[in-house]
Formats: C-alpha cells, structure tokens, sequence
C-alpha cells in the first residue's frame, strides 16, 4: 500500500506523484484539504516519519500566524493546529509499508517506496 497526501495545486506534490507513479506504483491519492487527516492519523503518520512534528509543519502559512504556532511550539498544539487547518500540513507526505516521507524534496520519498 503507498498512499500520497496530495495537493494538486503544488508542483513539490505534483512532482512527488509523478515519481511514484514512474517506479510503476498507483498509489492512493488523499486530497487532504478536501478529506482532512484525523489528529490521530497525523501523530501517526510523524511517528513512522522519525521526523519531528515541526517537519509537518508549513510555518509560514497565515494560519500558523494567526494562531501563534511555529515550529518551535508545543508538539500537541502543532498536531492540534495541523488537524483544524489542514493548510498548515506540508505537503506531499508518502505513505508506504516502509515508512513515511516528506516530498520535500521528491526523491525524499523513494526511501519508502
């Protein structure tokens, strides 16, 4: 099973899902601000990364702003913020029976694919 966490308007996302599909995989594509992550799905999906929950992170986006949240702040309120503003997920984020990865850079994911 490889599942990709997509945003069709970002070309780090769109490049990413060309890989994969390159290496002869169809994945499962999960539009995520259509069909947001749980919270738990989240902690999860960081936990198998071996990344911290401040990689998930897109700090720069309003919302971050808004509520206060940097990747510097509490694990649980970056999960917390990450969950209600799916905006705030960076993006792509792979998902395999080997592990997760950031698409950030692309050829980040081949290490679970």
């Amino acid at each position: 099973m490889t599942r990709i966490y997509h945003n069709p308007r970002c070309s780090k996302s769109r490049e990413t899902l060309k890989l994969i599909e390159a290496a002869g995989i169809s994945p499962e594509v999960v539009l995520y601000l259509e069909t947001p992550v749980s919270r738990e799905k989240l902690a999860e999906l960081v936990a198998h990364s071996g990344l911290p929950v401040s990689a998930f992170l897109r700090a720069k986006e309003a919302e971050a702003k808004e509520l206060g949240i940097t990747a510097s702040s509490d694990p649980e309120a970056i999960l917390d913020a990450i969950a209600a503003h799916p905006r705030l997920m960076e993006r792509p984020v792979v998902e395999s029976d080997k592990g997760v990865a950031l698409g950030r850079p692309p050829e980040a994911v081949k290490a679970v694919l």
